[in-house]
């Protein structure tokens, strides 16, 4: 007797399944794009200054370009909501641990730093008790994301992971941090674990003011030799795709550190260098490529419509010479050295169609500090560009009693009250 099949309820449920499985990848593809329309139509808040430079419009949710050199913000998107930083929190994991060490230390890795993380997430591969020096360490971190060797950092640096987390919440409040709470030092999935585009961007400020960090981050490749406590050669590529000549190679690219899990999306930030502009920008849940193209525009963006500016050269209002007391050239009366002038090395970041004389300037006394007299602040239609400090001579030290300078809340200047002299510094 032949035996008889009966393809068509197999068929059948096949065909249901995959029609399922269609509709639901569907359904995501759909759910993606509203998601990424809705980003889009997030407003733009730089665009909003008088004058100011239109900005890009960005498929991430939030987004930064600041200038390292100023803090001045060129480009901000909803730049304060607490979201999901991923991998890009290992910034501020090789801040902490480049503080508090020095590069030939030993890391020796304990079950939990290797054992402790997802087996999927990024890592190189070491086994408990082998070791690496630190500055291994950080080239693991910064170019492969090594989620097993942040582990293993915080727990050499602090003692323990928790500690050393502490550490990384310390540094966040003292660079100004306000939207930020670290629960881990290598940004895996955690409830209790976001910051905000512009706390990313002061973390990375202070990061590219170290040049050993600044240096690995925007490193290609790197490879670890084999040692007795650490057998296998590790050869490493820099994850960011925008360091040449890599596929969205930006030729401006100084470094920087990428950054993905579901729930944060593609995270990324980065550092540029144009004719002595740095700046840096963060995105954050955008998608892939989007990330790299959208910091492609907001860098483009800001080398494009902005220009230093040094300020010593350009101010008059807050400096004088000793020569508004002795009018002559014979060194025994008097010297032409300036005894109040702008600190020479502060720039200020404004729009190529601005020029100096569009600013407002603010003027601040601290009686704590000693090393300069006040703060002037500059402002382009109520937008923060930079600031500098008034100094004082040493010669002039010498001459003039300053310790009796001081401002009230109902002044509008300055005045330095000395048993020889009154100086009086006006502010227009």
């Amino acid at each position: 007797m032949k035996t008889k099949y009966c393809i068509w309820p197999n068929f059948i449920l096949f065909f249901l399944c995959f029609y399922n499985i269609c509709t639901v990848f569907a359904d995501e593809i759909v759910d993606l794009e509203q998601e990424i329309a809705f980003r889009k139509s997030i407003p733009i808040e730089s665009n909003q200054v008088k004058n100011w430079p239109d900005g890009p419009i960005v498929g991430a949710k939030s987004a930064i370009l600041l200038d390292a050199d100023t803090g001045t913000i060129l480009y901000e998107k909803n730049v304060h909501e607490q979201l999901y930083p991923a991998s890009i929190t290992k910034l501020m994991t090789c801040l902490v641990a480049i503080e508090h060490s020095e590069m030939d230390e030993i890391v020796t890795f304990s079950k939990d730093a290797v054992f402790g993380i997802e087996r999927d997430s990024s890592n190189v591969g070491i086994d408990p008790g082998e070791e690496l020096t630190m500055e291994e360490c950080l080239y693991s971190i910064l170019l492969a994301s090594a989620n097993e060797v942040s582990w293993a950092v915080a727990e050499h640096v602090g003692g323990d992971l928790e500690t050393f987390v502490n550490m990384m919440n310390t540094k966040a409040l003292e660079l100004g941090c306000k939207n930020t709470h670290f629960n881990n030092s290598n940004g895996l999935p955690d409830p209790e674990h976001y910051t905000s585009a512009y706390d990313m961007a002061l973390i990375a400020q202070e990061f590219y003011k170290n040049d050993i960090l600044s240096k690995i981050s925007g490193t290609l490749y790197y490879t670890i030799t084999p040692s007795e406590k650490q057998p296998d050669e590790f050869i490493m590529k820099n994850h960011h795709k925008m360091i040449p000549p890599l596929e969205f190679s930006y030729e401006y690219t100084l470094g920087g550190k990428t950054g993905f899990t579901n729930a944060a999306r593609q995270t990324l930030v980065t550092c540029g260098e144009k004719d002595g502009m740095r700046l840096i920008c963060v995105v954050m849940m955008d998608e892939y490529p989007d990330q790299y193209k959208d910091t492609i525009q907001l860098l483009d963006y800001g080398f494009e419509q902005f220009q230093k500016v040094n300020i010593s050269e350009n101010e008059t209002t807050y400096t004088m010479e000793t020569e508004a007391f002795f009018d002559t050239n014979v060194d025994i009366l008097g010297s032409s050295k300036k005894i109040l002038s702008i600190n020479p090395s502060k720039y200020l970041m404004i729009p190529k169609t601005a020029v100096f004389s569009d600013l407002h300037s603010e003027l601040t006394y601290d009686s704590n500090q000693s090393d300069y007299l006040a703060i002037v602040t500059y402002y382009f239609e109520g937008k923060y560009v930079g600031e500098a400090q008034i100094e004082i001579s040493h010669s002039a030290e010498n001459i003039f009693d300053f310790s009796n300078g001081y401002v009230t809340e109902n002044q509008n200047s300055l005045t330095i009250n000395t048993k020889k002299h009154v100086i009086f510094i006006n502010i227009r």
